[in-house]
């Protein structure tokens, strides 16, 4: 369906939308955008990279009231800065040519001083992670009392996060009439929580990576353990000769020292994790997406805001801590409907988990192996 046959929708919103380069909507989009304009509420599950923030960004910019409201009308929660601000980078490329629209930002790693000066400016959209939300509502730096929709995004990994209590005093802080939406990538046990305590006959929504919308990964796996494994990460990045790969690594410790190994090899690298102060992750994440970078090592929560189309691979350096985790650490490839390729480093006592995440995801993985002149092969079996 293209996104000139949606009832309702702007010319304005519409052009930004061409400016965007897309015509087409995804599956998520052609199925939430007219509920949400209808004033439903909505529980979504999409798999990551399907255009989310789309669907929830055009009906909260065509509904904003832009002449009689000076109150925050509409309030965006996710799961990190990153996520944050790349949702903020696409509201305002939507609301481009729609005059007087305006979207403010509030995120932890970031002084209070700017966000308190933008929520002066009254904007109808405020984006914000959990905490750094009730820490303005403490000091009264910002009234969200009159917002009538609310969009909980990524709510699952917001959620396993550890803000189900945060998130619960922001939803008893807005009016009991607001329209409320949550998207995300799994419905967990405190996904429908959430939904049951402060939703009113959602419509749900559920869009299936079935094989013409699944993202078409080329999916390896490779036992290696030790200092092999960096060997091993080494002669893949030699063999692919790719341009852009992002790297996965369960800890900040295990962040650090493989991007310093790699630089020290001669590979440009940075990295990326939660210690790093927030002008620091934002210059990193920038130079990436502009290509600046051809390695970045993240570790998830700082990776959840990766919004980059054309990743060549992604490499689990270790392996994920669940099987959802792999799903989403994956998803940061073959976006845009683009090809791309992904490689699970695992030992050979974790061959039982690799078993069972092939079993739960039913995910092709082929077992390869690097040999030590480097070379990378396929093999029969795990």
């Amino acid at each position: 369906m293209n996104f000139h046959e949606l009832p309702g929708i702007s010319p304005e919103i519409l052009r930004a939308v061409e400016d965007m380069g897309f015509s087409q909507m995804t599956e998520i989009q052609e199925k939430a955008i007219p509920v949400m304009m209808s004033g439903r509420e909505i529980i979504a599950k999409a798999p990551t990279g399907t255009g989310k923030t789309c669907a929830f960004g055009i009906p909260l910019i065509q509904r904003a009231d832009l002449k009689n409201s000076p109150w925050i009308q509409a309030v965006v929660l996710c799961p990190t800065r990153e996520l944050c601000t790349q949702i903020v980078d696409e509201l305002r490329a939507l609301a481009k040519y729609t005059s007087g629209l305006r979207v403010a930002a509030v995120y932890g790693g970031q002084s209070m001083g700017p966000q308190i000066e933008a929520l002066k400016k009254n904007p109808q959209i405020v984006v914000a992670t959990p905490g750094r939300l009730l820490d303005h509502m403490k000091r009264r730096t910002i009234q969200i009392g009159k917002a009538t929709t609310v969009v909980l995004d990524e709510a699952d990994e917001m959620l396993d996060m550890g803000f189900f209590k945060d998130v619960r005093k922001i939803l008893d802080s807005l009016p009991k009439k607001q329209q409320m939406v949550m998207f995300s990538a799994t419905i967990s046990r405190e996904v429908m929580d959430i939904g049951w305590l402060y939703q009113r006959d959602a419509e749900e929504i559920t869009v299936r990576p079935v094989e013409e919308s699944r993202p078409r990964i080329t999916q390896y796996c490779c036992c290696t353990t030790g200092r092999k494994r960096f060997e091993d990460l080494l002669a893949i990045l030699k063999k692919e000769e790719l341009d852009r790969v992002l790297i996965f690594c369960n800890t900040k410790y295990n962040t650090s020292m493989i991007c310093d190994m790699l630089t020290r090899r001669g590979i440009p690298a940075q990295c990326i994790h939660g210690d790093m102060i927030q002008k620091g992750r934002n210059r990193v994440m920038a130079r990436f997406k502009e290509g600046g970078i051809p390695v970045m090592v993240a570790t998830d929560v700082a990776a959840r805001g990766i919004d980059v189309t054309d990743i060549d691979a992604v490499i689990n350096y270790d392996f994920p801590t669940d099987n959802e985790t792999y799903v989403h650490r994956i998803g940061r490839t073959a976006r845009a409907r683009k090809e791309g390729v992904s490689y699970l480093f695992y030992a050979a006592d974790e061959r039982t988990r690799l078993k069972n995440l092939i079993r739960y995801t039913r995910f092709d993985i082929s077992p390869v192996s690097v040999t030590e002149d480097g070379t990378v092969s396929p093999v029969e079996e795990l």
